[in-house]
């Protein structure tokens, strides 16, 4: 039996053939995200070693208004065991290229104290001495190209700054490995900088040959409570051992979205093998009976099948894996030239992704053919004397369709329950979707009957080819069910997506218009707070009418922690238009002020109501309550005046700053504040439509993003369409051969080929935009929460381009075997059984 399902495999190499694609594409997914994830955390994980080589103990304090004393720095370093001290100072530091924009983002762009050559050893020119010098990292020198002697423009947190670079050096912290930048000042600088002069934040103390890290550490741990009681000492072990925890973090939420992708591609898979073997199975009918008649056993006939399967799922594993090499190999290089910041570093090709990727293509392989496999084995001997085996009884389809209706239901109600919950929603309408998509999927034998005669008006005009198309593609249910659903997943994840994305889009676009009266909004581009010298910049600017600071401050208001929102009183009324069910913004002044309707709701405030505040310096008094607004995304929750709030928490950050101009938004008056300002690139000001374009193209990049993974699913959903019309076209030859015997010519049959397939893709994209739509309005409910005026937005434009993208995908799928049909033999093709 062995050697009969290898030589059946070898026989039906072309009908397979398709099958070992669309494992093969679902496999190379998985692998090409387990090699590229590896080959980032491996050049993470070597970097982050190689800058801990030296620290065997750090000291570090977690607040930093705090911050490490010089004085403990000088104790630890006469610590028997200590060879030498570390003592840095860091803190966020934008830096322009030399066209003016802003290098790296937020997070990776870095500043800090220049601690000596062991650390940071010079390539080219000096160390930073004085306020105005500062040494460059060697990788941001190559791809900005300052070098020794070039002015750098910088911005700590708004206001322009001019430095000259001394030097560049080379280093091996993982930020910069990772893509960042570093910029490093002399030591009295970085303190002024960032942090307090005179202090540092973290001290890294390297232990003398023979010293054990613990022992250090028990050393320095008894030197804190004089100098820093809330300070905290760590290994330099525990340190890296950590950093690769976090490492490793952080890669498995990209992984895991990564390989849900793969799954979804690997899920539509299924369907075709569980396809291809059915009609293998019934296209064999007669050997299998055969074979049962010569004395093999029902459980000799599943194994033949399952071994067939095997080699497939082999075959499709082993080619899948090294595609996926070359997939990881591309997604990286893509990434790089788009700006991503990766580290530099070999292909990572572990052991066990190739055993995974061979696992995964065996096991969706096999267990997609078990089924079929079963039923070849239940082939009873007598059918050999037939050429057709016997059809699904009334008894299995009506089993099929009763479980189908309640999967259905059952993911209906759990979708509906999930949508209106506000804690775990997310996983109780996931699963719901799950069963619903399955529930569909065993019920569309039953709704392709009418489904494809509402067909009928539209294949009219083509005659007897367009009549026999649709009883074609309803000859056998199953069949096209399991051909239609693999492109109706594919559809339904792909509308509901991008129904989801263009309402939230819309929304958020008509928030921002509603209530943004100011002509400007200014911030910071990657999302620290603004320098106060910012807003006072701006107000003193020509052809500025008003402008108001949007500040955050952190209080105890009515006996909880609170952050509230402090704005310029006189002017705001003129920047912001809010909808106010009590009162008015003119209520925000001296210690009046106003709140969102949520959080009145949830802490059961009113319009009226006086309520007790400590503020951070710890001052004591009480506001009252002016009015009770709408929130929205722009601004929410307390709303306060600044020339109240400000005097007690001196550190309070400026959001944004709003803007109106005389005359209203034009390019001389942003070009005016652009100057002012100082030409900083990492200063934003934007007029209402480029916040709503920056919106649109965050969501516009996830969308294509989505597309494109999404884009695997629907290729195989493709490879799923042409070999079930190839394999139909085999099964049909006497019939084929028979309708060109009696006058139907070859162009004839290849438009009823092509009519059968547009029917099936068109069926398969109705179910799913249709599904896409329902589970888009459920996801509605989740969101609507966070953003209250959230209504679903249907667009239809693009429901109308997925369609027609279903239309040519049926289109296409049937060229090759439509003019395979039409070159039959009609004499061969006659007495073909």
């Amino acid at each position: 039996m062995f050697r009969t399902a290898l030589r059946n495999v070898l026989a039906h190499k072309a009908r397979l053939m398709m099958t070992v694609l669309a494992v093969m594409l679902g496999v190379s997914f998985v692998s090409g995200t387990l090699v590229f994830t590896d080959t980032i955390g491996s050049a993470l994980r070597k970097a982050s070693a190689r800058s801990y080589s030296d620290v065997s103990v750090a000291v570090t304090y977690g607040d930093v208004d705090h911050p490490l004393p010089q004085r403990l720095v000088d104790e630890i370093g006469r610590l028997p065991g200590a060879e030498s001290t570390t003592a840095t100072v860091t803190g966020f530091t934008a830096i322009a290229d030399k066209e003016g924009r802003l290098v790296g983002d937020g997070w990776s762009t870095r500043g800090g104290n220049y601690t000596g050559a062991s650390r940071y050893p010079m390539l080219e020119g000096r160390a930073p001495h004085g306020s105005s010098e500062v040494a460059l990292d060697s990788r941001t020198s190559e791809r900005t190209g300052y070098t020794v002697g070039d002015t750098l423009r910088m911005s700590i947190d708004g206001p322009v700054m001019r430095q000259k670079v001394t030097g560049v050096f080379r280093t091996d912290d993982g930020n910069v490995a990772a893509g960042g930048s570093l910029v490093l000042f002399e030591t009295a600088t970085a303190q002024k900088l960032f942090g307090k002069p005179g202090t540092y934040e973290e001290i890294d103390v390297k232990a003398a040959p023979g010293t054990a890290q613990a022992t250090l550490k028990a050393g320095i741990e008894k030197l804190l409570p004089r100098y820093a009681k809330d300070a905290s000492a760590t290994t330099g072990q525990n340190l890296a051992d950590e950093e690769a925890r976090r490492i490793a973090s952080d890669l498995s939420s990209f992984n895991t979205a990564l390989l849900s992708f793969a799954g979804i591609a690997l899920f539509v898979g299924i369907f075709i093998i569980a396809n291809t073997f059915t009609m293998l199975v019934a296209q064999r009918t007669k050997e299998l009976a055969l074979l049962r008649a010569v004395g093999a056993s029902r459980r000799q006939v599943t194994r033949s099948v399952l071994v067939e399967a095997l080699v497939v799922g082999v075959v499709a594993g082993a080619t899948g894996f090294l595609l996926g090499i070359g997939i990881a190999a591309v997604m990286r290089a893509v990434l790089a030239s788009a700006g991503a910041l990766l580290p530099d570093g070999a292909l990572a090709v572990q052991p066990g992704t190739a055993g995974a990727a061979l696992a995964v293509g065996v096991g969706v392989t096999v267990l997609a053919a078990w089924l079929p496999a079963r039923r070849a084995a239940k082939i009873p001997p007598v059918a050999a004397m037939s050429s057709v085996h016997a059809p699904s009884t009334v008894k299995g389809l009506l089993l099929r369709n009763t479980l189908g209706a309640l999967l259905s239901a059952a993911g209906v109600v759990l979708v509906v329950a999930g949508s209106g919950m506000k804690d775990n929603g997310n996983m109780v309408l996931g699963g719901g979707a799950g069963l619903l998509l399955i529930g569909v999927f065993v019920l569309t034998p039953l709704l392709s009957r009418p489904v494809v005669a509402a067909a009928a008006p539209l294949l009219r005009p083509f005659g007897v080819t367009g009549k026999l198309a649709r009883q074609n593609s309803v000859r056998n249910p199953r069949r096209t069910a399991a051909t239609a659903s693999a492109l109706m997943i594919g559809l339904t994840l792909i509308t509901a997506l991008t129904v989801v994305a263009i309402s939230v889009k819309t929304t958020v676009d008509e928030l921002a218009a509603a209530h943004l009266k100011a002509d400007y909004q200014i911030t910071m581009a990657t999302g620290q707070n603004l320098s106060p010298k910012v807003a006072e910049k701006v107000a003193g600017t020509d052809g500025v009418s008003d402008s108001s600071a949007v500040r955050d401050a952190h209080t105890e208001l009515d006996g909880e922690d609170a952050w509230v929102t402090g704005v310029d009183a006189p002017q705001i009324g003129r920047l912001l238009a809010l909808d106010f069910g009590q009162g008015s913004l003119a209520a925000v002044h001296g210690d009046s002020m106003v709140v969102d309707s949520d959080t009145a709701k949830r802490r059961g405030w009113h319009a009226g109501q006086s309520l007790p505040v400590r503020y951070d310096d710890g001052t004591k008094g009480r506001l009252t309550i002016g009015g009770v607004f709408e929130g929205g995304d722009l601004i929410n929750g307390v709303i306060m005046d600044n020339a109240t709030v400000t005097p007690h928490t001196p550190e309070a950050g400026d959001m944004r700053i709003l803007v109106r101009t005389a005359g209203g938004a034009s390019e001389a008056r942003q070009d005016a504040l652009v100057k002012a300002l100082g030409e900083n690139p990492v200063i934003k000001i934007q007029d209402k439509a480029a916040i709503s374009r920056e919106l649109s193209s965050t969501i516009d990049l996830m969308l294509n993003i989505l597309y494109g993974l999404l884009a695997m699913a629907v290729l195989v959903a493709v490879l799923g369409v042409i070999n079930t019309l190839a394999m139909s076209v085999f099964e049909r030859k006497h019939e084929i051969g028979m309708l060109r015997a009696i006058g139907l010519d070859r162009a004839a049959v290849k438009r009823m080929i092509r009519l059968e397939s547009l029917v099936i893709s068109l069926f398969g994209a109705v179910l799913g935009l249709g599904l896409g739509v329902f589970l888009a309005w459920a996801v509605g409910g989740l969101i609507r929460p966070d953003l209250p005026s959230y209504a679903m937005v249907l667009p239809w434009d693009r429901i109308g381009v997925f369609l027609a993208i279903a239309a040519l995908v049926g289109v296409l799928a049937a060229l090759w075997p439509a003019r395979r049909a039409a070159r039959l033999n009609v004499l061969e093709a006659i007495k073909a059984e």
